[in-house]
């Protein structure tokens, strides 16, 4: 394994660029068989971009089916906020080139949500997540109430043995890849 995160990331990101497989169509499969999706009316979920597992057809399949997507408004600071999904044609130009709902409720309504799915780069098997290093959503987890399920989407291949953590990292308790969602032990690896 790396030491550092800066060159986990880069490797990881490195790997991404190489895959081509489409991943929404799977990661739809496998989070609308899980009952904590099937159950909750309201998910905490981001839009994919790039390379990432595609989050699109499960938003889409999310709002059809009646349920409130809360979706990230990324601040200034770097921390989030969150609003109600309106259809993609609603989404408003954000910062870095994402696209953000166009009201903003406030960083605390991520509180609200009955499952939250974030982003990760990588995620280890006892919960640590790797994201890109703004800390964006180690701010936002910590505000999600426990026992409120958390998962990190990643491709197959970015589940690890370990990754290095650090006190402010947020653990997740599954890992949904377009393939499966893998339940993990919480807090083991943190140090």
């Amino acid at each position: 394994m790396l030491s550092s995160k800066a060159a986990i990331r880069a490797q990881l990101l490195a790997a991404r660029r190489l895959l081509t497989e489409p991943s929404g169509p799977g990661l739809l499969a496998v989070a609308s068989a899980q009952a904590e999706v099937v159950a909750a009316r309201r998910i905490a979920l981001y839009i994919s971009m790039g390379s990432e597992p595609q989050t699109g057809p499960l938003i889409d399949w999310l709002l059809a089916s009646g349920r409130e997507v809360l979706l990230p408004v990324l601040y200034a600071d770097n921390d989030l906020g969150w609003g109600i999904a309106p259809g993609a044609a609603d989404l408003v130009p954000g910062r870095l080139g994402l696209s953000e709902p166009p009201v903003d409720l406030g960083a605390n309504a991520i509180a609200t949500a009955e499952l939250v799915i974030c982003p990760a780069l990588a995620v280890d098997r006892h919960g640590v997540r790797l994201g890109r290093g703004g800390g964006s959503y180690d701010r936002a987890l910590a505000r999600v109430p426990p026992g409120t399920p958390t998962w990190a989407v990643v491709h197959d291949s970015e589940i690890v043995d370990s990754l290095p953590a650090d006190p402010h990292d947020q653990p997740v308790g599954a890992a949904l890849t377009p393939t499966r969602l893998i339940q993990l032990i919480p807090g083991k690896g943190l140090s």
